[in-house]
C-alpha cells in the first residue's frame, strides 16, 4: 500500500472527476478535498479483503479495481470492475461492518479514501451527495438483478451476445471495442468457464457475427444476427 498524500490540492482531480461530488460548487469540493487521503497500489495488490473492517469510502482516482467474492469452495465470483470515478465501500456509510468482497488492483491504481465520520458529516452538509450515491446504488442493484436473471434463465450464447452488445453501447457508434476483462473474469461474470467463452467467441466468429483482433479487440460485423441468431 502506498503512502498517504495529504495535500488537498493534490486531490482536486479526484474530487472533480467523481460523479457523486463533481456537481458541487468549488468551495464545497475544496471542503471535501480537505478530508480525502490517497493510497497507491501496484497491479495485483489487494486493496481490502473480505473480513477487513469497512470504515471508508474508496474512490478510484486512476487505474482499475476488480471486486470479487469467494465461495465456500474457494471459487471466485466476479462482482464488478471499478474505473476512475467509481466507488466502493459504501456500506461504511451506514454502520460499522466488515467487507464481504475482495478489491484487487488490476493495474497500477490510485484510490481516494474518505473515513466514515468525515463522509457522514459531508452528507449532512451536502444532501445532494446522498442522492447521487443512492442513484448509483440503484443502478448497481438493477444491473445485479438483470445479471442474476440472465445466469439462471438464459443460455451462455445469449449471455455472451448481450454482454457484447452492452460493450458496444458504451462505444457510441463504433462497432469495435476492447473486451474490458480477461476471459477468466468474463467467465466468472457470466457464470461459465473460460474454455466455454473462448469456444463461443470462436463460434460467433465462424458464423460471421464478430471478428476477434489482437489485444482483446472485438469487431461486431452483424449485431442483429449476433443477438437473434442463437434461436
Amino acid at each position: 500500500m502506498g503512502e498517504h498524500e495529504c495535500e488537498s490540492e493534490g486531490h482536486k482531480p479526484c474530487v472533480y472527476q467523481v460523479p457523486i461530488f463533481n456537481h458541487l460548487e468549488d468551495e464545497q469540493m475544496a471542503e471535501i478535498a480537505e478530508v480525502i487521503q490517497s493510497d497507491a497500489y501496484k497491479k495485483g495488490e489487494i486493496i481490502y479483503r473480505a473480513g477487513d473492517q469497512s470504515d471508508s469510502l474508496y474512490v478510484v482516482r486512476s487505474g482499475r479495481v476488480r471486486i470479487y467474492r469467494l465461495s465456500e469452495s474457494g471459487k471466485e465470483q466476479l462482482v464488478r470492475f471499478l474505473s476512475p470515478g467509481d466507488f466502493t465501500g459504501e456500506l461504511a456509510l451506514f454502520s460499522e461492518s466488515v467487507h464481504e468482497s475482495y478489491a484487487e488492483a488490476v493495474e497500477d491504481t490510485e484510490v481516494c479514501l474518505i473515513a466514515r465520520a468525515d463522509l457522514q458529516r459531508l452528507l449532512l452538509n451536502f444532501p445532494s451527495i446522498s442522492l447521487k450515491i443512492l442513484a448509483e446504488l440503484s443502478s448497481r442493484l438493477e444491473k445485479s438483478e438483470k445479471q442474476t436473471t440472465r445466469v439462471s434463465t438464459e443460455k451462455v450464447e445469449t449471455r455472451l451476445a448481450l454482454f457484447i452488445a452492452e460493450c458496444l453501447d458504451g462505444e457510441g457508434s463504433s462497432m469495435e471495442f476492447v473486451l474490458p476483462m480477461s476471459k477468466r473474469d468474463l467467465a466468472s461474470f457470466l457464470g461459465t468457464t473460460p474454455e466455454t467463452i473462448s469456444r463461443k467467441l470462436t463460434d460467433f466468429e465462424q458464423a460471421g457475427y464478430i471478428r476477434q483482433k489482437p489485444h482483446r479487440k472485438i469487431e461486431v460485423l452483424n449485431l442483429d444476427e449476433l443477438l437473434w441468431g442463437q434461436d
